[in-house]
């Protein structure tokens, strides 16, 4: 099995992708960990974060448990970053099909950014592995239902204003998948070095993914 089938089956499996994103990278790390501790093995560092590349080196050293992606991809350079630091995948929040291409060619399964439906056909036909809706939170999920009655074969990860009390409707409307950045690992949350309360707010935001799974 490929890296890109294996990390996108493990994406798919996950239903969340943490999001780390920091002005300071000093206790990334332990988040990321904490992430961990807390049930979810998908995370995505953005390259807005200083030293995201090397904390994803370092995950990749220190917790092969998780799977590690970089976000904020906006270029081939970024890819190519993404891939000398260890990334298991790549987020972008943009549509550009030379990243989607440099993707491809790397083995690398890419979270395609897109806001309409030509764009994330486009994404779609372009090779990309999932379609980040973004910003989600002003489309929601009547958008993403109505969005894949035409285009049922796009899977949508949507991301921005994912929080415990939309994740039931994000995918009773049909997502593979949600991302979650600052609702789930917050700038405060960060700030404090509180680890315990990343790991239980990881949690709930598991078990209620499991739950919308299930109802």
């Amino acid at each position: 099995m490929t890296n890109r089938k294996w990390v996108s089956d493990t994406v798919s499996a996950s239903g969340l992708i943490a999001i780390v994103r920091s002005k300071s990278p000093e206790f990334c790390f332990e988040a990321v960990s904490a992430v961990g501790s807390g049930g979810c093995h998908v995370v995505e560092a953005t390259l807005t974060t200083p030293g995201a590349l090397e904390l994803v080196t370092r995950v990749r050293e220190e917790l092969p448990h998780i799977t590690m992606g970089i976000g904020s991809v906006l270029s081939v350079d970024h890819v190519r970053a993404a891939v000398r630091a260890g990334a298991r995948f790549v987020v972008t929040p943009i549509l550009s099909t030379d990243v989607i291409k440099a993707c491809n060619d790397a083995d690398l399964p890419i979270v395609c950014g897109a806001y309409t439906p030509t764009e994330a056909q486009t994404a779609h036909e372009a090779g990309a592995d999932f379609v980040k809706l973004f910003p989600a939170d002003t489309l929601g999920a009547k958008y993403i239902k109505a969005l894949l009655a035409p285009l049922p074969h796009l899977r949508i990860i949507p991301t921005g204003g994912v929080d415990l009390t939309t994740i039931p409707e994000l995918f009773r409307a049909g997502c593979v998948a949600v991302a979650a950045g600052s609702n789930l690992v917050s700038e405060s949350l960060l700030a404090s070095r509180d680890a315990n309360a990343i790991c239980e707010r990881t949690r709930l935001f598991v078990d209620a993914i499991a739950q919308a799974r299930t109802a």
